[in-house]
């Protein structure tokens, strides 16, 4: 089994953890419906993606 030679300090050990945070999600505005919405994903409120309809929401709104 493994074991360490030398003796970690605190600080280094401290330091090695404190790089465990979490990022916001980048948002962009979509640009038919200008809200906002996760970037490279389909709009949630009007189905668009790259400038295409993939989801018809009408259809999905009546199913739902």
């Amino acid at each position: 089994m493994a074991l360490p030679k030398e003796k970690v300090s605190k600080a280094r050990g401290r330091s090695r953890r404190a790089n465990w945070k979490l990022n916001a999600p980048t948002l962009v505005e979509c640009k038919q419906c200008h809200q906002l919405k996760l970037a490279h994903r389909v709009c949630k409120h009007c189905g668009y993606y790259d400038g295409k309809q993939i989801i018809d929401m009408e259809k999905e709104k009546k199913e739902a």
